[in-house]
């Protein structure tokens, strides 16, 4: 069985890594678990991501990584083209299922994800494209983006312009949607638990999953809004160094 974890606010805001992250990650393998990172976040390529961790004290392998950039890949045919409002992630994930990558004109589909350099051009190259036939397809709708300064816009913003602009409602494919489920099952398999900060997201993805759900306090939500929840998590800590510890402790771990 496999834990999955989110990355931002779990595992770090933006640049920061959050306390006792890497050691957590290492007490569950040293329980013998399986330890993969599931992230709406396309903005980056899996080696990006890959060193980022090592940076955090975290070594993984580009398979122990899924982001949403790969689960919305799954939803075009190779040899379709696709118009991306969005950040390398999106691209390198399109170009690997073989899909043709442009920055304006007609295509196959729009593939909106979250980046930085969004701006006027980027939306009227995007709506363009959709009122010009293209599907339009989110890589998460996450309305916002947890950073050290706060909560800034996430790519469910980008992905709203988008859409308002063009009259197009969008197949979005992260979590917690089908496709980013049917791409932990093919490639992970069953999963304990799923550790996040969204219970929208992160909370939903672990029932679809028949997994537990454990909400970490790092992120969007604080404990009043945790315990406000209905459904209620089947774990709520902290931080995910609390988590882990508390969860091991109560199963008789070391």
């Amino acid at each position: 069985m496999a834990w999955a974890l989110d990355l931002d606010g779990v595992v770090w805001l933006a640049e920061t890594p959050l306390p006792g992250s890497a050691e957590a990650v290492g007490r569950l393998r040293g329980a013998g678990m399986r330890v993969v990172f599931i992230t709406n976040n396309s903005s980056m390529t899996v080696d990006q991501y890959v060193a980022k961790l090592a940076r955090f004290g975290i070594e993984i392998g580009a398979e122990d990584l899924l982001t949403s950039a790969q689960a919305a890949a799954q939803l075009l045919e190779p040899g379709s083209t696709a118009l991306v409002c969005g950040g390398a992630g999106v691209v390198e994930a399109l170009e690997a299922r073989g899909v043709g990558v442009v920055r304006e004109g007609s295509a196959d589909a729009v593939v909106v994800g979250w980046h930085r350099d969004f701006d006027f051009d980027r939306l009227a190259a995007a709506t363009s494209a959709v009122r010009g036939g293209a599907r339009l397809v989110g890589t998460n709708d996450d309305p916002t983006y947890p950073a050290p300064e706060g909560q800034l816009p996430g790519a469910g913003a980008i992905l709203a312009a988008v859409s308002c602009a063009s009259g197009a409602t969008p197949v979005v494919a992260g979590k917690p949607n089908p496709p980013m489920v049917e791409l932990i099952r093919k490639r992970v398999g069953p999963v304990e638990v799923v550790v996040g900060d969204r219970p929208s997201t992160d909370g939903l993805l672990a029932r679809r999953l028949g997994a537990q759900f454990a909400l970490v306090l790092t992120g969007v939500i604080d404990a009043a809004g945790a315990a406000a929840l209905d459904p209620r998590p089947e774990h709520v800590a902290p931080d995910l160094a609390a988590l882990v510890a508390g969860y091991q402790g109560d199963r008789g771990a070391v």
